[in-house]
């Protein structure tokens, strides 16, 4: 079986949550590994993915420790909806506060 891993990184504006994980990340760049595997027996060239993982570097104390957290893409396309979101409802705030903060 014919198997190939792809590399992206994903930036998190906000301190996010990952279903299935109890501790919180904070906001940051991550890698995210996508394993696909060949689909056989077509006359094209296609690939399944198998498995998507989220790169979390070690945090005070663990130093150097990386760990490969699986996740689904629905849950990466998720987590990436609610901070975009958080992030769009923070600049408006901000914007919102602007003027007020002139008239002081």
């Amino acid at each position: 079986m014919n198997m190939r891993s792809t590399r992206s990184t994903v930036t998190f504006s906000n301190a996010f949550t990952l279903p299935g994980y109890p501790d919180g990340l904070p906001a940051g760049d991550y890698e995210v590994l996508v394993e696909e595997e060949l689909l056989q027996g077509l006359s094209f060239e296609a690939y399944r993915r198998t498995a998507t993982y989220l790169t979390v570097r070690g945090r005070s104390g663990h130093a150097g420790h990386t760990e490969l957290r699986a996740i689904s893409e629905s849950d990466l396309k998720e987590a990436l909806g609610r901070d975009a979101a958080m992030t769009e409802t923070n600049n408006y705030s901000e914007a919102a506060l602007s003027p007020q903060e002139d008239l002081k």
